[in-house]
């Protein structure tokens, strides 16, 4: 168990995570089609509206043809246009882990994690693997048998979405944080679909005490097989950049090793992450503008890529153009939390990760 006294302004920084996750939702949301929105593309419109390098939520399209593939939310999502977040499953899985935690405790078992999803969550509001662990769970099955009867999306990203709570809770101790994501990724996931949730918990509570963003990339890596695919890709991208290629060329490369994936994969998803965060190199807005830029499951690694540097930043050191327009206010499908405050959210949460065991 970390000693949270190691962790200076644990508070703020906790608070950073919040935010952090949900601007780089909002910043991601729109363009969140990667077959569709191709890093070509998302910059083609970025370049057409003036608005490379990115430095604030998208502009407003300036082409029907963009307008008409857009998601159907863009009109609250955009520069001028975000008062408070918009509903979005990364968020959700945030807040039902916390309700977890404050209802059974760091002991919860993937059981409970299912349970509480039918309590709280709307079936039509999961997606891909949660979905189908969620119908499974409703005709009766158990985990692990949740996340392997016909479940074709046993390796995509939805697992990975769902574990920073667990990482904000255990700051500064990747194993822990880790352990936890894992108990709630094997009700929907398997394979390189848990390990993507280990790492990400693991990088996130990294983050609290690294001394870089490589360091804390390389923590994360232990608590996973090293000759696992996801291994091997986070690798491949941290050596491309140590070679001095540029984030382009770093994508470039890592894309077309992972071809055939899909966008929605854990694999190539964790391969954007990890250039946004190495190439934005600990700078807020140029780490979330970089990782959505980079395409795929882009509201999805925003919002990763935006609890990181939230927590390496703090809250009050989140600019402005950021924070500001989501008015400390997140619209929820969670059972009871819709319109819950930001704020309030992150207290809850440090008081989780000050109470010990």
């Amino acid at each position: 168990m970390n000693d949270h006294g190691t962790v200076p302004d644990l508070a703020d920084r906790v608070h950073g995570g919040w935010l952090g996750r949900i601007a780089g939702n909002m910043l991601g949301k729109p363009v969140e089609r990667g077959d569709v929105w191709t890093r070509e593309r998302i910059d083609r419109y970025l370049r057409r509206a003036g608005a490379l390098p990115l430095t604030d939520y998208l502009p407003e399209p300036a082409d029907a043809a963009d307008t008409a593939v857009l998601r159907p939310e863009w009109r609250q999502c955009v520069r001028g246009r975000v008062h408070g977040s918009c509903r979005d499953d990364d968020v959700d899985y945030a807040i039902l882990a916390l309700d977890l935690l404050e209802t059974h405790g760091f002991g919860f078992s993937t059981e409970q994690v299912g349970e509480l999803w039918l309590l709280r969550l709307p079936y039509l509001q999961t997606f891909t693997a949660e979905r189908a662990a969620y119908r499974n769970l409703a005709n009766g099955l158990k985990p692990p048998l949740t996340a392997t009867y016909d479940n074709p999306y046993q390796d995509w990203i939805g697992a990975l979405i769902r574990v920073d709570v667990y990482a904000w809770t255990c700051p500064g101790d990747p194993p822990r944080a880790a352990s936890l994501a894992r108990r709630d990724a094997v009700l929907s996931h398997t394979g390189n679909g848990v390990y993507a949730a280990m790492w990400a918990a693991a990088l996130i509570s990294a983050a609290f005490t690294a001394p870089s963003v490589r360091d804390a990339l390389r923590t994360a890596l232990t608590v996973i097989p090293p000759g696992s695919r996801l291994s091997r890709t986070v690798r491949r991208v941290m050596s491309l950049h140590e070679a001095g290629l540029s984030w382009e060329q770093t994508l470039a490369t890592v894309s077309e090793e992972t071809a055939g994936l899909g966008w929605i994969h854990a694999v190539p998803n964790a391969a954007v992450l990890t250039a946004g965060l190495l190439y934005g190199n600990d700078d807020f807005t140029r780490t979330v503008g970089l990782t959505v830029r980079g395409g795929l499951d882009t509201d999805s690694n925003g919002a990763t890529a935006g609890s990181f540097a939230g927590v390496r930043t703090g809250a009050a050191a989140v600019p402005a153009q950021w924070k500001d327009p989501l008015q400390d206010t997140v619209r929820s499908a969670v059972c009871g939390f819709d319109g819950v405050r930001i704020s309030a959210l992150a207290e809850r949460t440090l008081r989780l990760a000050t109470a010990g065991p």
